[in-house]
């Protein structure tokens, strides 16, 4: 019975969550005139309306611990990621707007990637090699200087519950590249949203903000390596029952 509530729970929301970016992305082109600000608000909004149906239908809530560790300044923020939900979330909750660096294919899904493509992304073209991170590295800059955070998960892909991917140092050359510190984000979404599952989950959601790490005397790589390290460590934090003991 458990499983069949969840089913159609997580059937409604889907539903929900559809029509919902059908009617957003339209919102969305009528918005296309107004200034920067403005338009990242009202497309934000689909990203509120999303979090807060999947707490209504699917009872994932949340709670943010550290949110005081964010600076007043430029930064690039590089988080854990396990699931759908994060992308979601942090886009509409972050003190700054957000622009993430992601693969262009992403610009191309149906109504989804048409509102994405308002709000100053970067969209990179991985084929392009090194020539790509010069780009990411050019436009960052710029959005930094705008007033924007640069979001970008380390390790590249959603990770299963309870396991760590390769953490690339693209992130930390970026923030080397700007002088701007790099913020982490420890979180467990996936226990509520898991990757490639259908069924959403009840639960809470810990969303973790660690303090800034400066790039001054770093390299890419061991800049890297101390943002993995408070990461993986407070993931034990907020989920030990995913971690074997030791």
């Amino acid at each position: 019975m458990r499983k069949a509530v969840l089913f159609l729970r997580s059937l409604l929301f889907s539903v929900v969550m559809a029509i919902a970016t059908v009617i957003w992305c339209f919102v969305c082109m009528l918005a296309a005139p107004l200034p920067y600000n403005k338009r990242y608000w009202v497309t934000s909004r689909w990203n509120v309306f999303i979090i807060w149906t999947a707490k209504v239908i699917c009872g994932i809530r949340y709670e943010f611990k550290g949110f005081e560790n964010f600076p007043d300044s430029p930064a690039i923020i590089l988080s854990k990621h396990q699931s759908a939900w994060e992308t979601i979330f942090l886009l509409a909750n972050l003190p700054r707007p957000l622009v993430f660096v992601f693969k262009k294919e992403i610009l191309y899904i149906p109504f989804f990637g048409w509102g994405i493509a308002l709000l100053r992304m970067i969209p990179i073209d991985r084929k392009q090699g090194k020539n790509a991170f010069r780009m990411v590295v050019a436009h960052g800059k710029r959005r930094l200087k705008d007033g924007q955070w640069i979001i970008m998960f380390p390790e590249g892909t959603r990770i299963p519950v309870g396991q760590a991917g390769k953490y690339k140092s693209g992130g930390t050359r970026l923030a080397i590249e700007t002088n701007a510190p790099v913020v982490p984000i420890a979180l467990n979404s996936g226990e509520c949203w898991p990757k490639n599952s259908f069924i959403k989950y009840p639960g809470k959601v810990t969303v973790s903000v660690g303090k800034p790490i400066s790039p001054e005397g770093h390299t890419p790589d061991s800049m890297m390596e101390q943002v993995e390290q408070w990461i993986e460590s407070e993931m034990r934090v907020i989920s030990p029952h995913a971690y074997n003991a030791g």
